[in-house]
């Protein structure tokens, strides 16, 4: 299983962050460089000084796009355009890094779009509120937001024991974590639960692309081929 954060807020690695690091858990936190110090309907976005803390801590640091571009309604160079000027924003910061992986925002992506930028990444992460086993489409890898049950834990368990039986991949999505989120993201108590619960289930807990090559692993075929 894995933890993600798209747009990054400060509350993901502040309060997040934090939760993940109390277990020994690394996190892939989905970076949009273009609100850097803004604030968004999801909070606070990071600051300069956070993206340095996120790969001191040893998490993985995926691309959100630079302008945090819709992933269906942006046309499909504008959106490659915006993944290029993510990089180089990524390296001017960290000269050296690049992102291994991505996160689609808003949206499920065109398939235009899809075959435009899977060319930058190993892996790309959308939603669909399910896990992987199966067949995988490495361009578009399924997630569950915990948002959309917060108020229903009894659903997430029977995801995590779902997931469990197929032996499959589920990987955990939110935005902000804060004792007053937004719409798009949840309350530190229940992250915590959500992580004691999957550490629980006995489930390796892994960063997306330390996820992606257990998957590609010769002995793991028989999970996700």
């Amino acid at each position: 299983m894995s933890f993600t954060f798209d747009d990054f807020p400060r509350s993901a690695l502040l309060e997040g962050g934090t939760i993940l690091g109390a277990y020994g858990i690394k996190g892939t936190f989905f970076a949009s460089f273009g609100l850097m110090g803004q604030r968004a309907p999801t909070g606070q976005i990071f600051s300069a000084d956070d993206i340095h803390e996120v790969v001191r801590q040893g998490h993985e640091l995926g691309c959100h796009t630079y302008d945090h571009r819709h992933a269906w309604d942006t046309p499909p160079s504008t959106f490659e355009a915006s993944i290029v000027r993510n990089r180089q924003a990524l390296e001017e910061h960290l000269p050296g890094t690049s992102f291994r992986s991505f996160s689609y925002p808003v949206s499920c992506p065109r398939p235009q779009t899809k075959r435009r930028i899977a060319k930058y990444f190993e892996c790309c992460r959308g939603g669909g509120q399910a896990f992987n086993f199966g067949s995988l489409d490495l361009n578009f890898v399924k997630a569950f937001f915990l948002e959309r049950s917060r108020n229903d834990f009894e659903s997430i368990v029977r995801l995590i024991e779902a997931n469990n039986r197929r032996n499959g991949w589920l990987i955990f999505a939110t935005h902000d974590v804060s004792e007053s989120p937004t719409d798009f993201g949840c309350r530190p108590a229940l992250f915590e639960r959500v992580v004691r619960r999957v550490i629980d289930s006995g489930a390796k807990i892994l960063t997306v692309c330390e996820a992606l090559e257990k998957v590609r692993e010769p002995k793991q075929t028989h999970c996700l081929a």
